[in-house]
């Protein structure tokens, strides 16, 4: 078995660490850490190692399920992988909506055959009636990503609960990483609570700003859970005990984080589209702290794009081609103000000079 290199992680690991303005990050800025208590006590493992009970309870409730319907995992990433391995452990047909964080597209094609759906541009709008059309008899699982990484957009409700229905009436279930969701204005229902054929997947990175704590979740139904449990035992056994410790804090104290993180992310939009239209610059206005772009003329692809502005102005963006998508790249805006205002500067002075 081989899996396709994380082409998005390697493009940071090569230039990240160098530059001095991260402008391709897709979650929001890191809060502090001397906002919560951080200590959790015995740094042990956690047990039961699904995560505990009461607290598995609580975030059940968000999808109206019970709290073995819960699994605690190391961030939303561990979460898909052990989806992924709980419903396809025997292979069979997946289909994929893309663009999308390459998890959400590899780990499927590792493990059996996928077919795409691909969102077009400039909408980047869900057809249900593709993904119908890409539905097999052996089909076991729809994989959706929404709010969309890396174009941002938020599919809606019923356009959410047509693809549920399609997945339920083939027997497959829809998985759905939900990491953005709760940084729109009016979130739509998560998709484990729209019926036993709905497995949802996040974590308190993107949206929350607390992506160093490794903490996330699955939620789904029982049988999906429990292989994924299963698989778990086999990858990290147990979530971090000072990942659960700082969590069970910020979900009491959730209206206050994401209401700050909501305004930080509006705010920053608005400048970036500003930014943008500036320089004749197009996107579809994002739900959440990043958006797709298309490459300015003169530059043949947002690869080449991004490898000149982190080259002449040490600014890290991300290459459309990473999604798939060769005339566009990523731009992330969840950062500290100060940093915006200086990666939006350098890039100014990028585009002016290549006008």
């Amino acid at each position: 078995m081989q899996i396709e290199p994380f082409g998005l992680e390697r493009w940071f690991a090569d230039h990240e660490h160098e530059a001095d303005v991260m402008l391709a990050e897709s979650g929001v800025r890191a809060l502090d850490a001397s906002r919560f208590d951080t200590d959790p006590g015995r740094l042990d493992y956690v047990v039961p190692t699904n995560g505990d009970p009461a607290l598995r309870a609580k975030v059940a409730d968000r999808y109206g399920r019970a709290a073995d319907e819960v699994l605690f995992t190391t961030g939303t990433q561990e979460a898909n992988l052990l989806a992924n391995l709980a419903l396809l452990d025997d292979g069979g047909h997946a289909v994929v909506v893309t663009p999308t964080y390459q998890s959400l597209s590899s780990i499927p094609e590792t493990l059996a055959d996928v077919t795409r759906v691909p969102l077009e541009p400039p909408e980047w709008g869900l057809d249900p009636d593709a993904v119908a059309e890409a539905i097999r008899p052996e089909t076991s699982v729809v994989i959706l990503n929404n709010p969309n990484n890396p174009t941002g957009r938020y599919h809606p409700q019923e356009t959410v609960e047509a693809i549920y229905d399609l997945a339920a009436d083939a027997g497959a279930y829809l998985l759905c990483d939900e990491v953005y969701r709760l940084l729109a204005d009016e979130p739509i229902d998560p998709v484990a609570s729209m019926g036993r054929h709905g497995v949802s997947t996040t974590g308190l990175s993107k949206a929350w700003g607390l992506a160093g704590l490794r903490f996330g979740w699955l939620a789904g139904p029982p049988e999906v859970v429990q292989a994924a449990w299963s698989w778990k035992d086999y990858t990290t056994i147990s979530p971090s005990i000072f990942g659960q410790h700082v969590a069970r804090q910020a979900l009491d104290r959730e209206g206050e984080i994401l209401r700050e993180n909501r305004d930080l992310v509006a705010d920053h939009r608005d400048r970036v589209a500003a930014f943008l239209s500036e320089y004749g610059l197009e996107w579809f206005e994002p739900v959440g702290p990043n958006g797709f772009v298309t490459v300015p003329d003169g530059f043949a692809t947002g690869q080449s794009f991004c490898r000149r502005v982190v080259q002449e102005e040490s600014v890290v963006l991300a290459p459309g081609g990473l999604f798939g998508r060769d005339q566009y790249f990523r731009i992330g805006f969840g950062l500290d103000s100060d940093d915006l205002t200086t990666g939006l500067q350098r890039l100014r002075t990028f585009l002016d000079r290549h006008r």
